[in-house]
């Protein structure tokens, strides 16, 4: 096989170009480990992992931070209504969690930090925000001032978003909790301000300051995270730090959904990663996750792993002969590397089979 040529690499998202030098350092959000995992979590998840490979494909070292967000109210709700202990619940889940995605072919990552181990890097940021002035005490709770830190600015329609507007102890609306104070059935760990548990956003941004420092290659996760999530923790970080920017690019995966309405636990239209698997194989799964736009939101038709499953058959047939070998390789590389092209990289891959198809079937985990 023709050899990729040496030298430092540019992999675009969203019209960005990102230089691949290793090692390339990328912060995955994972879940918050309180229920089954279905087709929505696994996109984002293979997203991920496809561009973690093909970011190894161009020959860099990549460090993946996934974390597992358990601390959490949602977490300790659904604890307490199937009477176990939150804790429980979470290694439970996460266990099952990491079933399917090893049945769905992606590579576990290098660290995977859970929020219950860093609560003490959480006190370390809110007493940062503190002495900065980026932070406020109130009420036994710490509040990072979000505006305007907020990367870009706050977005018209911030006024959704529930977690902004909720907490009437916070000063104004875009502010957010860093340290909250807890009450006796929820979880808690001593602080300079009275026992409480961390905020959402500053889970994220202690741990990726603790394990990949206080800036990454590429911030992971789905679009519904971008904002505030995403926004809150590069603010998080950058406000404690002083180095901007937190993430020199995002991979921010459309959502999934069914009959025009994204797929979500709270509305209960689930197709499930573990259903799925019991009749179709991960690579057709894979296949169907990945060849569209990540960017796009899309939804959920049966009928489409059907076509998946040929499609990839007919992508076998054609990794099985001889091919055309160094224009179609370059033209393979070249559209994974341009914005994960990987519909276009899989026509070339059918077309022109040999090394090609080969390459894309080995990147993309689909043999």
């Amino acid at each position: 096989m023709t050899p990729l040529p040496a030298g430092p690499r540019c992999l675009t998202l969203g019209g960005q170009a990102l230089p691949l030098i290793s090692p390339a350092r990328v912060y995955l959000c994972g879940i918050t480990p309180y229920d089954v995992t279905h087709l929505g979590h696994a996109a984002t998840f293979v997203w991920a992992d496809a561009a973690t490979s093909i970011m190894r494909m161009a020959g860099v070292e990549v460090l993946v931070c996934r974390n597992v967000t358990d601390i959490d109210d949602v977490l300790t709700i659904a604890a307490a209504e199937r009477e176990t202990p939150y804790d429980v619940l979470a290694a439970t889940q996460e266990y099952l969690f990491d079933q399917d995605m090893t049945a769905l072919r992606v590579r576990p990552p290098t660290y995977t930090p859970r929020a219950r181990r860093h609560v003490d890097r959480v006190i370390e940021l809110a007493a940062a925000l503190l002495e900065s002035g980026h932070g406020y005490l109130r009420d036994g709770q710490v509040y990072f001032r979000g505006f305007p830190a907020i990367p870009g600015g706050v977005p018209a329609d911030a006024d959704e978003h529930g977690e902004l507007t909720g907490d009437h102890t916070a000063r104004e609306p875009h502010d957010v909790a860093v340290w909250r104070s807890s009450g006796p059935d929820e979880p808690a760990w001593p602080s300079p301000w009275g026992l409480g548990r961390p905020g959402w956003h500053a889970e994220c941004a202690a741990i990726a300051l603790s394990v990949l420092g206080s800036s990454v290659d590429l911030v992971a996760g789905g679009a519904d995270l971008a904002f505030p999530h995403h926004a809150y923790q590069a603010a998080l970080v950058e406000a404690a730090t002083g180095v901007r920017p937190f993430a020199r690019s995002r991979l921010n995966v459309g959502t999934v959904g069914i009959g025009g309405e994204k797929m979500a636990k709270s509305t209960g239209n689930l197709v499930l990663v573990a259903d799925l698997l019991r009749e179709h194989s991960p690579a057709a799964i894979r296949l169907l996750l990945l060849d569209r736009d990540w960017r796009e939101p899309w939804d959920f038709h049966p009928a489409d792993l059907t076509a998946s499953a040929a499609r990839l058959d007919r992508i076998y047939s054609a990794a099985g002969t001889r091919g055309e070998e160094k224009g179609s390789l370059d033209a393979v590389t070249s559209a994974l590397l341009r914005e994960l092209d990987v519909p276009t990289a899989l026509d070339i891959a059918e077309e022109a089979g040999g090394d090609a198809a080969r390459l894309v079937l080995r990147t993309l985990a689909l043999a």
